[in-house]
């Protein structure tokens, strides 16, 4: 059988035998990337006769075995280190610390194991000037500069090595392959064959990920659904921290969030990111509401502001960063609708200080705080944490982790806490505790 040519969406896997500009499964343009599909090789796979179902209750399972990473925010993401034998995805903007941190984890793990750092991008010497900076120099540390996926494949085959790092998938590129690299088949193919090798050969496998202007991995959907886990690097240069996300994980928690701080000697690891989401933050100032927010099973601590101003132009304008957009435009309705403030002739801009991405319900009512201060032009109470979920009828609906929230911000000296009341119940202790069922009553307690 011969092989076959077919072209295949970035965006939505569509499969089609010819090339068009849009994509007719999803409208996307300039999606469809050439495909050569092999035919199949036979016997390479399991007989039937080998294999037999057998009831759940007895497969056996084992323990994943792990390795600490010498990060502990990276630890936390991989819910509790890297998982011997699994491929991991990272992704992020250029010059975000991908490539920095993945050093920093090889250093870590080449002291008790032979570790590889293959480099599409950089040369040898490239790769050991930005070690030196880093202080990453231990012996067992490998550097490989290479793109050939059948050169990689030979030098692990020379020797055992206990974890690999590819970067990046988009340069890795197979002979038998008649498309660039970067190809939906080339990145396939590449990602086929390092999924084999950690498998086959236990070995930890970590890919970096380029990715696209609109800030998704670059390449296929099913990089992302052939890999073990997938993190994703947020942050940009204005800010001095970095926050890793973990996107998909088979070996523990999808919800976890690790912090770190870029300096000259790399990336460190951020043990208590509360405090530093609210350093700087300005007292009695109109605008501000802090909010507890909970990333997997931590809780933190962040700054919502708000700007509220008379519009100079025909359509008043609203900007959120940090929060939903969409969302922010809901709340601004409700709060016009059922408290009576009139925003509909204002500018509105929020935002989340420190670059922190909340994705949460539960920022709602902080939220709607923020803004209802700023266009009052007054402070709310000292020393104060909210938290909530706002309908569209105005009314606070319960949200879940309300013990660990009010505990963390405890340990940061805020004594009084404006929740929904139907959370108040739970608590043993009640200290502090403003219990809010409307908007109207909850910007009457935050004034007071």
């Amino acid at each position: 059988m011969k092989a076959k040519t077919k072209f295949v969406c970035n965006e939505c896997g569509y499969e089609t035998v010819k090339w068009m500009g849009k994509c007719p499964e999803c409208g996307s343009w300039n999606s469809l990337s050439e495909f050569v599909e092999h035919p199949p090789v036979r016997g390479g796979g399991i007989s039937a006769s080998s294999v037999t179902p057998r009831s759940i209750n007895q497969v056996e399972i084992t323990t994943e075995e792990r390795m600490t990473t010498g990060s502990t925010e990276l630890d936390r993401v991989l819910g509790g280190g890297a998982v011997k034998g699994s491929l991991i995805l990272v992704g992020g903007d250029p010059g975000i610390g991908k490539s920095t941190l993945l050093l920093q984890v090889c250093n870590h793990l080449s002291r008790s194991g032979a570790v590889l750092y293959v480099s599409g991008e950089e040369s040898q010497k490239q790769i050991k000037m930005r070690a030196q900076r880093l202080g990453a120099l231990e012996p067992n540390l490998f550097v490989l500069s290479e793109t050939n996926t059948e050169q990689i494949q030979k030098a692990l085959s020379e020797r055992n090595y206990s974890a690999v790092v590819i970067d990046s998938i988009q340069t890795m590129y197979n002979e038998g392959v008649t498309s660039a690299p970067g190809s939906v088949s080339q990145v396939r193919e590449a990602t086929l064959l390092l999924m084999r090798i950690a498998k086959e050969q236990g070995v930890t496998v970590f890919v970096v990920g380029h990715v696209t202007k609109e800030g998704s991995l670059a390449g296929p959907r099913v990089l992302e659904h052939m890999v073990d886990c997938v993190l994703y690097f947020e942050g940009d240069g204005n800010h001095a921290f970095r926050i890793l996300r973990g996107v998909k994980n088979r070996f523990g928690s999808t919800n976890e969030l690790g912090v770190f701080s870029m300096n000259e000697q790399g990336l460190c690891d951020v043990p208590n990111p509360s405090s530093l989401f609210l350093e700087g933050r300005a007292e009695e100032t109109a605008g501000s509401c802090v909010f507890c927010s909970m990333e997997g099973s931590r809780p933190i601590l962040s700054e919502i502001q708000a700007l509220v101003t008379n519009t100079v132009f025909g359509l008043p304008r609203r900007a959120a960063s940090g929060l939903d957009h969409n969302r922010m435009v809901l709340q601004v309705a409700v709060l016009e609708k059922r408290v009576g403030l009139r925003l509909s002739s204002s500018d509105i801009y929020a935002n989340v200080a420190g670059g922190l991405r909340l994705d949460e319900p539960a920022a709602d009512l902080a939220m709607c705080l923020a803004v209802a201060s700023s266009f009052q032009n007054k402070p709310g109470t000292e020393k104060t944490v909210v938290f909530g979920e706002v309908g569209l009828t105005g009314e606070i609906r319960g949200v879940s982790f309300t013990e660990q929230r009010i505990k963390e911000a405890k340990k940061l000296g805020f004594e009084r806490f404006i929740i929904p009341k139907a959370n108040v119940k739970q608590l043993s202790d009640q200290t502090g505790i403003v219990g809010v069922s409307d908007l109207s009553e909850a910007i009457r307690s935050f004034f007071s």
